[in-house]
C-alpha cells in the first residue's frame, strides 16, 4: 500500500515529544490543553461506514504509528521488531472469519513466546491449584499463550504478558465456577462475586475479623487466582493502574449479576437492554490494561477523559459480541437457555435464527466503525504520544482477540448460515 504521507497524528507526536517527553505523571491535560470541553462528545462520523473489509485510512496510520526523530519507541512491536536470524516463522493457524465480520488480519504470534506463556500459566495453575486433572484437556484448549501473545505485541517481555494472562485465566475460572460451566449457578450469585471481589480490592476490617477473611481468600480456585494475579499485577502496575482495573472488574461482576437476575426470572431483555448488560459484562478489563502490560502509563486524567471512555467502551463492546458470534454453536449446545445477541435478537425481533445472526454481524460492524471513528478522532484532537501508543494497543487487542476467536476450533465452530 502506498504511503499517503504524514497524517496530523503523525505529524504532531514528534512535536509532543519533544515538549512533553513520553508525558509523565502530574496535571498533564491541563498543560497539554489537548481536549477541550467541545471536543469531548464525540459525534457520529459524517461519512458512512467504510464497508467490510476496508480499514479506515486514519485509522491504518495511527496503527502504523508516528515518523520523525524520537518516536521509535512509539510503535507497537509487532509493527518493528525483525525477526531473529533463522527464526522459524509462526505457522498459520486454523479457522476461517465469519463471513462479512468486519476485521482486520494480524501476524501470526511469535511462536517462541506463546510456549513460554503457555509454560508459564500452567506453572502458575498448579501454584494456586486452579482446576483438577479432568480439566486439563480444557486448559490447553484454551490456548491462552496464543490469545495474549497476539492481543500484546507491544509487551516487552513474558513477565509483562504474564501480567495479562494470570488475568484472564482468573476472569475465566470465576465466569466457569461461579456462573457458567462448571458449577456455576445464578443463585446466590452476588454474594459469592462479592467475596471473590475482596481479593482484588482487599477488605479493611478489625484486627477480629481480619485472619477469617483472609483464611477466605484460599477457600475456592476462583479466589485464589483473583488474589494471586492481582498481587502479580501489583508489581508491574502503578496504583492508578491498578485502582483503574479494579474499577473494570466491578463493572464486569455488575454485568454479571444483571445476566444472572434475567435467568432467575426467566427474561429476554430488549435488544438495547442486553447490548447494556453487554457493555458490563464484557472483555473491557483487558484492553484497559494494555498500557500496563506495555510497560508504560496512560495517566489517570488522560484514561479518565470521555473520548478516551468511549474509545474503551466501544472496543470492549465490539469484542464481546465477536464471543456471542463465534460462541453461538457452543452455547446452543450447551444445557438450558444462553443469552447471546442472536438469540435475544430472534426472540425481541421475531425473525428467524439465520437473519438474526446476520443481524448481530451488522451490529458488530457498526461498533467496530465507530470504535475506530473514535479512536482516529481522539488521536487528532490529543496528539500526545501515550495517548497515540494507548490507542494503538487497544486496537491491537481488538484484532488479536477476534484472530484467537476465529483460530479457537477447540471451543468454536460457526454456524451453517452461508
Amino acid at each position: 500500500m502506498p504511503d499517503p504521507g504524514p497524517s496530523p497524528v503523525q505529524s504532531s507526536l514528534p512535536a509532543a515529544a519533544a515538549a512533553f517527553g513520553t508525558y509523565g505523571h502530574g496535571r498533564g491535560v491541563e498543560a497539554v490543553g489537548c481536549i477541550r470541553p467541545e471536543q469531548l462528545a464525540v459525534p457520529a462520523p459524517a461519512d458512512p461506514p467504510a464497508p467490510a473489509g476496508v480499514p479506515r485510512p486514519a485509522l491504518e496510520r495511527l496503527l502504523r504509528g508516528p515518523s520523525g526523530l524520537g518516536t521509535v519507541g512509539l510503535h507497537l512491536a509487532r509493527y518493528e521488531e525483525p525477526q531473529p536470524a533463522g527464526a522459524e516463522p509462526a505457522e498459520p493457524a486454523t479457522g476461517r472469519p465469519i463471513p462479512g465480520l468486519y476485521h482486520h488480519p494480524v501476524p501470526e504470534p511469535d511462536p517462541v513466546r506463546v510456549a513460554e506463556v503457555s509454560r508459564r500459566i500452567k506453572e502458575w495453575a498448579d501454584e494456586v491449584d486452579l482446576y483438577p486433572p479432568e480439566w486439563e484437556d480444557q486448559f490447553d484448549g484454551f490456548s491462552v499463550g496464543r490469545y495474549m501473545v497476539a492481543c500484546h505485541p507491544d509487551a516487552p517481555d513474558i513477565d509483562h504478558l504474564m501480567l495479562a494472562t494470570r488475568l484472564m485465566v482468573a476472569e475465566n475460572v470465576v465466569d466457569d465456577c461461579y456462573c457458567e460451566d462448571h458449577g456455576g449457578s445464578p443463585v446466590g450469585l452476588g454474594g459469592r462475586l462479592l467475596l471473590a471481589h475482596t481479593a482484588l480490592d482487599p477488605l479493611h476490617t478489625t484486627t477480629e475479623y481480619q485472619p477469617e477473611w483472609t483464611q477466605s481468600l484460599r477457600s475456592d480456585a476462583p479466589r485464589r487466582a483473583y488474589r494471586s494475579a492481582m498481587e502479580h499485577l501489583l508489581q508491574g502496575a502503578s496504583p492508578s493502574q491498578a485502582d483503574r482495573f479494579r474499577h473494570d472488574m466491578a463493572r464486569l461482576h455488575m454485568g454479571y449479576l444483571a445476566e444472572a437476575a434475567w435467568a432467575e426470572t426467566d427474561y429476554v431483555p430488549q435488544v438495547w437492554e442486553y447490548l447494556a448488560m453487554r457493555q458490563f459484562n464484557n472483555f473491557r478489563p483487558c484492553p484497559t490494561i494494555t498500557d500496563t502490560v506495555g510497560g508504560y502509563e496512560l495517566p489517570a486524567d488522560l484514561h479518565a477523559q470521555p473520548a478516551m471512555q468511549r474509545v474503551i467502551a466501544l472496543a470492549g463492546n465490539a469484542t464481546t459480541i465477536v464471543n456471542d458470534l463465534y460462541s453461538y454453536t457452543k452455547e446452543l449446545a450447551s444445557p438450558g437457555r444462553h443469552l447471546n445477541l442472536p438469540v435475544v435478537i430472534a426472540e425481541r425481533e421475531g425473525v428467524s435464527v439465520k437473519e438474526a445472526y446476520l443481524k448481530a454481524v451488522e451490529v458488530h460492524n457498526d461498533l467496530m466503525h465507530a470504535f475506530e471513528a473514535a479512536a482516529a478522532e481522539l488521536a487528532v484532537s490529543c496528539p500526545v504520544p501515550n495517548v497515540a501508543r494507548f490507542l494503538r494497543g487497544v486496537a491491537a487487542w481488538v484484532d488479536g482477540n477476534h484472530y484467537w476467536h476465529m483460530t479457537n476450533t477447540y471451543r468454536y465452530s460457526l454456524p451453517d448460515f452461508w
